[in-house]
């Protein structure tokens, strides 16, 4: 561990949020546009944060199985630097979307089980970075930021032809537990530094920041 761990916090919705998000040295923040969420931003809204967002943080904006015109809408009004596809995107839809566009791409890839394990493969080929994240339980409304955690030595030492970032679950407790065992070089955080549903804790951003770094045993 150590400064050269990246974080993404994802779910950021007040201008607050991403001053301290800066403030931390945070490498990357999502901006989430999906209605169901209670980190949903509407457009004006994600805009008025992004061009607030100092130089140097990558804005990513997380969408879930959108059509071309809804991604297109957003890159129209917010300053973005990378897209985040949260859904059932098949890795066609991937290079599609990153063709299209021309911005970089990360795929989410919810994993239980080894049985979805060449799911990260096949994404690794097409996209410009994956983010490992905890499948959602049947039936879950929201595709990640469920606070859900999976077996993390299903991918311990892992790599892929791409960069990778480690998500689900993660908290101040247990991010230094998990970027030890599968030796990430990149963490993503929504509702482990969260008092409530889409509320980001100041303190908690901050535990998760020195945690992840090594920088305290929390």
């Amino acid at each position: 561990m150590g400064t050269d761990i990246r974080i993404k916090i994802c779910g950021l919705h007040t201008r607050a949020a991403i001053a301290q998000a800066a403030s931390l040295g945070v490498a990357y923040i999502g901006l989430v546009f999906f209605p169901k969420s209670p980190r949903h931003l509407d457009i004006e809204e994600a805009r008025a944060l992004a061009l607030d967002t100092p130089p140097g943080m990558a804005k990513v904006a997380l969408t879930v199985n959108a059509e071309d015109a809804a991604i297109e809408a957003i890159l129209n009004r917010v300053p973005i630097d990378m897209l985040q596809l949260h859904g059932a995107e098949t890795p066609g839809r991937v290079a599609e979307v990153r063709a299209r566009f021309g911005l970089p791409v990360m795929k989410a890839v919810g994993v239980a089980g080894a049985e979805d394990l060449p799911a990260l493969d096949a994404y690794a080929r097409v996209a410009d970075q994956i983010l490992v994240d905890a499948k959602p339980p049947k039936g879950a409304d929201l595709p990640g930021g469920n606070g859900l955690a999976f077996d993390w030595q299903l991918i311990a030492k892992r790599r892929w032809a791409v960069p990778w970032m480690l998500a689900g679950g993660l908290t101040p407790e247990n991010v230094a537990a998990a970027i030890r065992l599968t030796g990430a070089r990149q963490v993503d955080v929504s509702s482990g530094v969260e008092s409530a549903p889409g509320i980001k804790d100041a303190d908690k951003m901050a535990r998760f920041v020195a945690a992840a770094r090594g920088e305290t045993d929390a």
